[in-house]
Protein backbone atom coordinates (compact mmCIF):
# COMPACT_ATOMS: atom_id res chain seq x y z
CA UNK A 1 0.00 0.00 0.00
CA UNK A 2 1.45 3.02 -0.66
CA UNK A 3 0.16 5.47 1.80
CA UNK A 4 2.04 2.06 4.34
CA UNK A 5 5.18 2.62 2.42
CA UNK A 6 5.09 6.07 3.21
CA UNK A 7 4.47 6.14 6.37
CA UNK A 8 6.87 4.20 7.17
CA UNK A 9 9.68 5.67 5.31
CA UNK A 10 8.65 8.69 7.31
CA UNK A 11 9.09 6.93 10.75
CA UNK A 12 12.38 5.32 9.83
CA UNK A 13 13.24 8.50 8.74
CA UNK A 14 12.17 10.34 12.13
CA UNK A 15 13.74 7.57 14.15
CA UNK A 16 17.43 8.18 12.19
CA UNK A 17 17.30 11.76 12.65
CA UNK A 18 16.23 11.28 15.92
CA UNK A 19 18.98 8.90 17.29
CA UNK A 20 22.06 10.75 15.05
CA UNK A 21 21.02 14.09 16.86
CA UNK A 22 21.01 12.40 20.13
CA UNK A 23 24.34 11.14 19.91
CA UNK A 24 25.74 14.43 18.54
CA UNK A 25 24.23 16.30 20.95
CA UNK A 26 25.16 13.77 23.76
CA UNK A 27 29.10 14.01 22.35
CA UNK A 28 28.88 18.13 21.82
CA UNK A 29 26.59 18.67 25.08
CA UNK A 30 29.00 17.00 27.39
CA UNK A 31 31.66 19.30 27.32
CA UNK A 32 29.58 22.21 27.20
CA UNK A 33 27.73 21.51 30.04
CA UNK A 34 30.57 20.47 32.06
CA UNK A 35 31.94 24.24 31.34
CA UNK A 36 28.50 25.87 32.36
CA UNK A 37 28.54 23.81 35.30
CA UNK A 38 31.98 25.05 36.35
CA UNK A 39 32.80 28.02 35.12
CA UNK A 40 32.44 31.66 36.92
CA UNK A 41 33.29 33.16 33.48
CA UNK A 42 30.86 35.97 32.64
CA UNK A 43 30.39 34.19 29.69
CA UNK A 44 27.84 31.72 31.43
CA UNK A 45 24.90 34.11 31.06
CA UNK A 46 25.12 34.43 27.47
CA UNK A 47 26.02 31.00 26.43
CA UNK A 48 23.22 29.34 28.53
CA UNK A 49 20.95 31.96 27.00
CA UNK A 50 21.62 30.93 23.66
CA UNK A 51 21.82 27.34 24.76
CA UNK A 52 18.22 27.71 26.11
CA UNK A 53 17.14 29.91 23.29
CA UNK A 54 15.43 27.20 21.60
CA UNK A 55 13.24 27.19 24.26
CA UNK A 56 11.61 30.31 24.17
CA UNK A 57 12.18 30.77 19.78
CA UNK A 58 9.13 30.19 17.97
CA UNK A 59 10.40 27.02 15.50
CA UNK A 60 9.64 29.06 12.35
CA UNK A 61 12.08 31.78 13.60
CA UNK A 62 14.54 29.26 14.10
CA UNK A 63 14.28 27.70 10.44
CA UNK A 64 13.97 30.71 8.49
CA UNK A 65 17.44 31.75 9.48
CA UNK A 66 19.35 28.47 9.36
CA UNK A 67 17.28 28.57 6.43
CA UNK A 68 18.89 31.70 5.22
CA UNK A 69 22.66 31.00 6.74
CA UNK A 70 22.84 27.88 5.14
CA UNK A 71 21.55 28.95 2.08
CA UNK A 72 23.70 29.55 -1.19
CA UNK A 73 24.07 33.38 -0.01
CA UNK A 74 24.39 32.60 3.35
CA UNK A 75 27.59 32.43 5.15
CA UNK A 76 27.09 28.67 6.24
CA UNK A 77 25.97 27.66 2.52
CA UNK A 78 29.01 29.63 1.04
CA UNK A 79 31.66 27.43 3.41
CA UNK A 80 29.75 24.48 2.77
CA UNK A 81 29.73 25.52 -1.09
CA UNK A 82 33.54 26.24 -1.07
CA UNK A 83 34.62 22.79 0.58
CA UNK A 84 32.79 20.88 -2.41
CA UNK A 85 29.56 19.87 0.19
CA UNK A 86 26.66 22.15 -1.43
CA UNK A 87 24.45 23.71 0.22
CA UNK A 88 22.41 21.72 3.46
CA UNK A 89 18.39 23.41 3.10
CA UNK A 90 16.34 20.05 1.83
CA UNK A 91 18.86 17.52 2.55
CA UNK A 92 19.20 15.17 5.99
CA UNK A 93 22.23 16.86 6.40
CA UNK A 94 20.45 20.07 6.85
CA UNK A 95 17.92 18.63 9.41
CA UNK A 96 20.79 16.84 11.68
CA UNK A 97 21.73 20.76 12.10
CA UNK A 98 18.86 22.06 12.62
CA UNK A 99 17.71 19.60 15.06
CA UNK A 100 21.04 19.40 16.82
CA UNK A 101 20.58 23.32 17.35
CA UNK A 102 16.85 23.02 18.05
CA UNK A 103 16.70 20.06 20.48
CA UNK A 104 20.03 21.20 22.40
CA UNK A 105 18.81 22.72 25.77
CA UNK A 106 16.77 19.28 26.69
CA UNK A 107 20.44 17.31 25.77
CA UNK A 108 22.41 20.21 27.49
CA UNK A 109 20.26 21.76 30.68
CA UNK A 110 19.94 17.77 32.16
CA UNK A 111 23.79 17.15 31.95
CA UNK A 112 24.73 20.76 33.23
CA UNK A 113 22.20 20.35 36.33
CA UNK A 114 23.41 16.75 36.94
CA UNK A 115 27.07 18.46 36.82
CA UNK A 116 26.38 20.63 38.78
CA UNK A 117 24.18 18.68 41.45
CA UNK A 118 27.32 16.42 42.67
CA UNK A 119 29.25 19.51 43.88
CA UNK A 120 32.55 19.62 44.47
CA UNK A 121 33.38 17.29 46.88
CA UNK A 122 33.64 14.03 44.67
CA UNK A 123 36.32 16.46 42.84
CA UNK A 124 38.14 16.98 46.06
CA UNK A 125 37.95 13.69 47.16
CA UNK A 126 39.08 13.04 43.51
CA UNK A 127 42.12 15.49 43.46
CA UNK A 128 43.54 14.33 47.32
CA UNK A 129 44.02 10.93 45.20
CA UNK A 130 46.08 12.77 42.71
CA UNK A 131 43.90 11.98 39.85
CA UNK A 132 44.54 13.85 36.75
CA UNK A 133 41.49 16.12 35.69
CA UNK A 134 40.45 13.99 32.77
CA UNK A 135 40.62 10.20 34.80
CA UNK A 136 38.27 12.51 37.74
CA UNK A 137 35.70 13.91 34.76
CA UNK A 138 35.58 10.14 33.41
CA UNK A 139 35.68 7.81 36.75
CA UNK A 140 33.60 10.42 38.84
CA UNK A 141 32.09 13.02 37.27
CA UNK A 142 30.03 11.02 34.22
CA UNK A 143 29.29 8.29 36.40
CA UNK A 144 27.46 10.49 38.62
CA UNK A 145 25.82 11.76 36.14
CA UNK A 146 24.34 8.83 34.64
CA UNK A 147 20.50 10.59 35.84
CA UNK A 148 20.61 13.66 33.89
CA UNK A 149 22.67 11.66 30.90
CA UNK A 150 19.19 9.31 30.85
CA UNK A 151 17.62 12.06 31.21
CA UNK A 152 18.75 14.09 28.07
CA UNK A 153 18.89 10.96 25.89
CA UNK A 154 15.31 10.72 26.55
CA UNK A 155 14.52 14.24 26.33
CA UNK A 156 16.27 14.92 23.45
CA UNK A 157 15.36 12.51 21.47
CA UNK A 158 11.80 12.39 22.03
CA UNK A 159 12.30 16.25 21.20
CA UNK A 160 13.46 15.68 17.68
CA UNK A 161 11.05 13.04 16.95
CA UNK A 162 8.17 15.42 17.36
CA UNK A 163 9.57 18.45 15.39
CA UNK A 164 7.67 19.83 12.70
CA UNK A 165 8.67 24.06 12.51
CA UNK A 166 12.01 23.64 12.27
CA UNK A 167 12.16 20.06 9.98
CA UNK A 168 9.80 21.96 7.62
CA UNK A 169 11.26 25.07 6.98
CA UNK A 170 14.84 23.47 6.09
CA UNK A 171 13.87 19.79 5.35
CA UNK A 172 10.58 21.11 3.02
CA UNK A 173 8.38 17.90 2.12
CA UNK A 174 11.16 15.62 0.37
CA UNK A 175 10.09 12.29 0.65
CA UNK A 176 12.32 9.22 1.76
CA UNK A 177 15.11 12.25 2.06
CA UNK A 178 13.40 15.05 4.63
CA UNK A 179 9.61 14.08 5.53
CA UNK A 180 9.51 12.95 9.35
CA UNK A 181 6.50 11.84 10.68
CA UNK A 182 5.38 15.08 11.85
CA UNK A 183 5.15 16.26 8.36
CA UNK A 184 3.65 13.26 6.56
CA UNK A 185 0.90 13.88 9.56
CA UNK A 186 0.29 17.78 7.69
CA UNK A 187 0.12 15.97 4.23
CA UNK A 188 -2.31 13.44 5.44
CA UNK A 189 -4.32 16.41 6.58
CA UNK A 190 -4.08 18.47 3.91
CA UNK A 191 -5.07 15.99 1.78
CA UNK A 192 -8.26 15.43 4.04
CA UNK A 193 -6.82 11.41 5.08
CA UNK A 194 -8.00 12.02 8.42
CA UNK A 195 -7.89 8.17 9.32
CA UNK A 196 -4.53 7.94 8.24
CA UNK A 197 -3.67 11.10 10.47
CA UNK A 198 -5.22 9.23 12.79
CA UNK A 199 -2.82 6.30 12.78
CA UNK A 200 0.34 8.48 12.95
CA UNK A 201 -1.16 11.02 15.56
CA UNK A 202 -2.15 8.28 17.73
CA UNK A 203 1.37 6.64 17.54
CA UNK A 204 3.49 9.94 18.38
CA UNK A 205 0.94 10.62 21.23
CA UNK A 206 1.00 7.00 22.61
CA UNK A 207 5.20 7.10 22.03
CA UNK A 208 5.36 10.52 24.12
CA UNK A 209 3.33 9.44 26.54
CA UNK A 210 5.50 5.60 27.27
CA UNK A 211 8.58 7.72 26.59
CA UNK A 212 7.74 10.29 29.76
CA UNK A 213 6.42 7.36 31.91
CA UNK A 214 9.87 5.23 31.05
CA UNK A 215 11.80 8.31 32.42
CA UNK A 216 9.69 8.78 35.67
CA UNK A 217 9.88 5.32 36.64
CA UNK A 218 13.18 4.73 35.60
CA UNK A 219 14.50 7.97 37.31
CA UNK A 220 12.06 9.94 39.12
CA UNK A 221 14.61 12.19 41.08
CA UNK A 222 17.41 12.85 38.17
CA UNK A 223 14.50 13.78 36.05
CA UNK A 224 12.85 16.33 38.68
CA UNK A 225 16.37 17.46 38.63
CA UNK A 226 17.25 17.31 35.20
CA UNK A 227 15.05 19.32 33.73
CA UNK A 228 13.78 22.92 34.17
Amino acid sequence: MPGADAALSAIVLTLKLAGLTTLILLLVGTPLAWWLSRTRSWLKGPVGAMVALPLVLPPSVLGFYLLVSMGPNGPIGQFTQSIGIGILPFSFAGLVVGSVLYSMPFVVQPIQNAFEAMGDRPLEAAATLRASKLDTFFNVALPLARPGYLTATVMGFAHTVGEFGVVLMIGGNIPGTTRTVSVQIYDHVEAIEYAQAHWLAGGMVAFSFVVLLSLYLLNPTGQRRGTR
